[in-house]
């Protein structure tokens, strides 16, 4: 019985040292958050970076694209809520394809999805080339 408390008693302070090691790694790499309020409204590590304070965000990799819009990183070429310039929406059932909104249902040069052109002779009709032909 001795042994099991004692083991115990043990297996707490191991778990405990072990916690206390882990929050003095944490605070070192952790930057230290302003307590005076006046200085936290200039630096606050949980903001996000936005591109229009920030526009190199939108360089970085992995970033969606390198244009900034509405203070998010977009691919002006692709983007169907931003296709060629900020704010330029295309219709429902059309895509942005090179900077400019088709519509894939029905273009030969871009059917069913951007650049896949229909064959010589061949029409675009609900997204496929010569369909119910």
């Amino acid at each position: 019985m001795l042994k099991q408390i004692i083991s115990f008693v043990l297996a707490i302070l191991l778990a405990t040292s072990h916690a206390l090691v882990l929050d003095a790694e944490k605070a070192k790499t952790e930057p230290e958050i302003a307590q005076n309020r006046f200085l936290a409204q200039y630096y606050n590590p949980r903001s996000a970076l936005t591109c229009n304070k920030f526009p190199r965000v939108c360089h970085a990799k992995g970033s969606p694209g390198h244009d900034c819009c509405h203070k998010r990183c977009v691919n002006v070429k692709t983007d169907n809520l931003n296709c060629g310039e900020c704010g330029k929406k295309c219709k429902f059932g059309w895509m942005c394809c090179s900077g400019k909104c088709v519509s894939v249902m029905y273009d030969r040069s871009n059917c069913g999805g951007c650049k896949r052109k229909c064959k010589k002779h061949s029409v675009c009709r609900y997204g496929m080339c010569s369909y119910a032909s």
